[in-house]
C-alpha cells in the first residue's frame, strides 16, 4: 500500500511541475530571425507569435513574395526555437528519461 502512496504523491508533484512549467512556457520568448535580422518574430515558448518586426527597407510592393517568405522563415526558425525550449523543459522533468514522439502533456 505505502508503493501506491508513493506513487500517487509523485504523480501529484508532476502534475504540479507541468502546470508550473506550462506557466512558464507562456511566458518565455524565443525569437526567430531571417533575412540577416531584417525580418523578426517572437513567439512565446509555446509557438504562439507575440510580435512581428519587418525593417522598413522591405516594405516595397516589388517585394512583396520575398517579404512573404521571409516571415515564414523567420517564424519557422522561432518555431523550431520553441520546440527545442519545450524539450529541454521535458527533460528536465522526465529526468532524462526518453518519451515516446508526441507525449509532451500538452507542453
Amino acid at each position: 500500500m505505502k508503493n501506491l502512496t508513493d506513487m500517487m504523491k509523485q504523480a501529484q508533484q508532476l502534475q504540479s511541475k507541468l502546470a508550473d512549467t506550462q506557466a512558464e512556457l507562456e511566458n518565455a520568448e524565443v525569437e526567430g530571425s531571417s533575412g540577416a535580422g531584417l525580418v523578426k518574430v517572437t513567439l512565446s515558448g509555446k509557438g504562439s507569435m507575440k510580435r512581428l518586426h519587418i525593417d522598413p527597407s522591405l516594405m516595397k510592393p516589388d517585394e512583396a513574395e520575398i517579404l512573404e517568405d521571409l516571415i515564414v522563415a523567420a517564424f519557422n526558425d522561432g518555431k523550431t526555437k520553441a520546440e527545442a525550449l519545450v524539450a529541454d523543459r521535458m527533460k528536465e522533468l522526465t529526468g532524462g528519461l526518453p518519451l515516446p514522439p508526441g507525449m509532451n502533456f500538452g507542453l
